[in-house]
C-alpha cells in the first residue's frame, strides 16, 4: 500500500466559485500508464482533470506487470493513492471452486463473476472506514465493475457516481446476436440475470455517466427515474498530434487492447472478409494490427499476406503517422471508441462500422469526418475511393481533428465531470 498528500485549494469555474471536493476514485483497473488501454485511458485523464482543482484519493489494484516505477508515476497525479493487490485464486481446484462459487452468487444474489472475482475484502474494509470517517465529499466508480464497492447507504451520506464504460447487459446481448460470443449458452443463461444486475446495482448511486446517447437510453429503460450524463471520451492532443503529411501508399492499421474481444473478432473479421478482397486491385496493401496482448487468434493471422501483429508499442501515434487509413470494423461494444478518437486527431481518415463510429457526427450535412461501412462490400467500396483519392483524404482528415479539437479533449470531459460530482 503506498500514498502520499498535498493541499487543496478553492477554484472557480465559470465565474462560480466551486469549494474543493474530497473526491474518493474508484478503479480496480490501474489506471496507469494511461496507454494500458480504454478504461486506464479515461479513468487517467479524467482523475488528471480533477486533481487540479480537488483532492482526490484513489483506491486501485496492481497486477502483476505493475511496476514501482508505475507506481511511483500515478502517486503523483493525486493526492492519496491507495493499491492493493489484484485477488488472485492460487491453486487449480480453488479456481474451479471459487468459479463455481462465483456462479452460484451471480444466480442467487444478482453479481456477476467478472465482478466478484476482482472483489478484494480488504479494499472494501478500507473503502467502508475511509467513507464512515467522513473522508470523502463523492466515491466515484471508475468503470461499473466497481460498484460493488458502494454500500446502498452511502447514498444518504455522500454522493456518489458510477462511470459507466459499456452497458454489460448491452454488449452480451450485442454479443449473442452477431454469434462472436465465447460460449453462447452461458451468455444466453446470464443475460437476463445481467439486466436485473445493471437494474440493481444503478439504483445506489446519486448520478449514472455513460459515454454516448445510446448507453443512456439502454441504462434509462431499467432505471427511468435515475439521473444519466453523457460524458464522452477525450483525447490527449499532445500525445496524439496531427500528422503533417499524407504517406499516401495501401497501409492499413487497426489500433487497440488485443486481448479485448471485440478488438479480436473486428480484425479477424476484417482480415478473413475484406482484406483478400482488397488486395485483389491492390496487392501491395498491408494491414498492421497494434496493441497489447494479442490473443492466439490475432497472432495466426500473421501467416496471412500483408497482415503485421504488432503487440505494445513505444509510441501508437508513430504507426498512425505512417498509415494511409484506420479500419475500425467493430461488430460489438458500446460506447465511443478510443481508438476511433485517436485516429481522428492523429489525422488519419478513418473507415469504421456503425459500432465503430458510435457516438460521433460523422456527417453534418457541412463537414465528412470519416466514411461508413458495415459489410465486406461497403469497407471495399470505401476504402479504395481513398486508396484513389488523396483530397477526400485530406478532407476527412481536416474535418476529424477540428471535430475532435473542439468537442472531444480531455478537458472537456474534465468540465462536465467535475459538474456531475458537484
Amino acid at each position: 500500500m503506498t500514498f502520499s498528500l498535498k493541499s487543496g485549494v478553492m477554484v472557480y469555474v465559470s465565474s462560480l466559485a466551486i469549494t474543493c471536493m474530497n473526491i474518493l476514485m474508484l478503479s480496480s483497473t490501474f489506471p496507469y500508464p494511461p496507454t494500458r488501454g480504454g478504461t486506464a485511458v479515461r479513468t487517467f485523464n479524467l482523475l488528471k482533470y480533477l486533481s487540479q482543482r480537488h483532492n482526490i484519493t484513489l483506491v486501485t489494484q496492481r497486477e502483476y506487470d505493475v511496476t514501482e516505477t508505475e507506481i511511483a508515476g500515478l502517486r503523483d497525479c493525486v493526492d492519496h493513492l491507495v493499491v492493493f493487490d489484484r485477488p488472485t485464486d492460487a491453486k487449480t481446484t480453488s479456481k474451479i471452486l471459487k468459479k463455481v462459487q462465483r456462479f452460484s452468487t451471480f444466480l442467487q444474489q444478482g453479481t456477476p463473476p467478472s465482478v466478484l472475482n476482482r472483489y478484494s475484502v480488504e479494499m472494501q474494509a478500507w473503502i467502508d472506514a475511509f467513507v464512515e470517517a467522513g473522508k470523502c465529499d463523492v466515491i466515484t466508480c471508475e468503470h461499473s465493475v466497481n460498484e460493488i464497492y458502494v454500500r446502498s447507504h452511502f447514498l444518504k451520506q455522500l454522493k456518489t457516481i458510477v462511470n459507466v464504460h459499456s452497458s454489460v447487459y448491452g454488449s452480451c446481448r450485442s454479443q449473442l446476436a452477431i454469434g462472436i460470443s465465447e460460449n453462447s449458452l452461458r451468455d444466453r443463461i446470464n443475460l437476463p440475470l445481467l439486466r436485473r444486475y445493471e437494474q440493481k446495482y444503478c439504483a445506489k448511486f446519486s448520478t449514472i455517466v455513460v459515454t454516448t446517447e445510446e448507453d443512456k437510453i439502454q441504462l434509462q429503460e431499467f432505471n427511468p427515474h435515475s439521473e444519466i450524463t453523457v460524458i464522452p471520451n477525450g483525447v490527449d492532443l499532445v500525445t496524439f498530434p496531427n500528422r503533417t503529411t499524407d504517406p499516401g501508399g495501401h497501409r492499413l492499421i487497426f489500433i487497440g487492447a488485443m486481448d479485448y474481444l471485440a478488438n479480436v473478432d473486428a480484425v479477424c473479421f476484417f482480415s478473413n472478409e475484406v482484406l483478400p478482397k482488397i488486395q485483389k486491385s491492390y496487392p501491395n496493401t498491408t494491414f498492421d494490427i497494434v496493441g497489447s496482448h494479442p490473443a492466439p487468434e490475432v497472432l495466426a493471422l500473421q501467416q496471412k499476406p500483408g497482415i503485421n501483429v504488432t503487440g505494445r508499442v513505444p509510441s501508437m501515434v508513430e504507426y498512425l503517422h505512417k498509415a494511409t487509413i484506420c479500419v475500425v470494423p467493430m461488430r460489438t461494444g458500446f460506447g465511443i471508441k478510443n481508438k476511433t478518437l485517436e485516429a481522428m486527431a492523429a489525422g488519419v481518415p478513418i473507415v469504421g462500422s456503425d459500432r465503430g463510429l458510435e457516438g460521433l457526427t460523422i456527417d453534418d450535412g457541412k463537414s465528412l469526418r470519416a466514411l461508413r461501412a458495415n459489410e465486406p462490400a461497403e469497407y471495399v467500396a470505401a476504402i479504395s475511393q481513398l486508396f484513389e483519392h488523396p483530397q477526400m483524404r485530406s478532407q476527412l482528415s481536416n474535418n476529424a481533428r477540428q471535430l475532435i479539437e473542439t468537442e472531444f479533449t480531455w478537458d472537456i470531459a474534465g468540465k462536465h465531470y467535475e459538474q456531475a460530482c458537484l
